[in-house]
């Protein structure tokens, strides 16, 4: 039988031994089966149900509005913002292992949370993804990009291109979760740039800026000054997590 044949059959062997294979929840032990069930279906259900939240910065709301106060008086430099959930239990410590222990397994179920948040919250189409970069230390030091793993995980679900390329990290900035937002800003200032190869296809496109954690949105807002500067037509930022106040 020619290779072309056999490989569907192979595939769908494959694929249904994966789904059968015993696994564990990791937020909450339960047995499961397959990759895609890394998160269980009780824990999604528990810990992160859909809640209305703001369209411009993510943070949760009372139902029936749009736009938080804060947004109102100062809106973000970014068109509009989606998160999956809130950055607590147990998603923290999720997000910790994918982040800083190697937790690779996790950034598929942590993409689909990150799907599931923007089928149910519409938002504009965008033309491309672009995850949040890390400085080159940074980077060789982990051996990947957190942001980046997430945004190819949501590509596929979204049927987006991915462009994780386009985005430079100038600067090793400190580490910011402990500073207050005026120092976060200011660390950002000048850490970010386009690609300039990627000049004269950002024009004009609608872009969605992917990443694990928005806090503050220093780091969010640095970016989208760059990317509006750079000819991009408009910026969403689209986050597994968001810090409550």
């Amino acid at each position: 039988m020619p290779t072309d044949a056999r490989t569907p059959w192979l595939t769908r062997i494959r694929s249904g031994l994966g789904n059968g294979w015993p696994n564990h929840c990791a937020a909450c032990r339960a047995s499961t089966r397959g990759p895609a069930a890394r998160v269980c279906r009780d824990c999604l259900e528990r810990f992160a149900p859909v809640v209305p939240r703001c369209g411009r910065c993510a943070l949760q709301l009372p139902q029936g509005v749009a736009v938080c106060g804060a947004c109102l008086r100062a809106p973000p430099p970014w068109s509009g913002a989606v998160a999956a959930c809130d950055y607590r239990y147990p998603w923290d410590g999720l997000l910790s292992a994918l982040k800083f222990r190697d937790a690779l397994d996790l950034a598929a179920p942590l993409a689909q949370r990150l799907a599931q948040a923007l089928q149910a919250c519409p938002t504009p189409p965008v033309d491309v993804l672009l995850p949040v970069p890390l400085a080159a230390a940074r980077l060789r030091e982990r051996g990947y990009n957190q942001a980046a793993l997430l945004a190819a995980q949501l590509a596929r679900r979204r049927a987006v291109r991915v462009e994780p390329g386009w985005l430079l990290r100038l600067a090793d900035t400190p580490r910011q979760t402990a500073l207050p937002r005026d120092r976060r800003v200011a660390n950002m200032r000048g850490a970010f740039a386009v690609e300039p190869l990627a000049l004269p296809v950002l024009r004009d496109r609608h872009v969605a800026l992917v990443d694990d954690v928005m806090t503050t949105g220093a780091t969010a807002g640095e970016i989208t000054r760059v990317l509006l500067a750079g000819g991009a037509a408009s910026v969403q930022v689209w986050v597994v997590a968001r810090t409550p106040p």
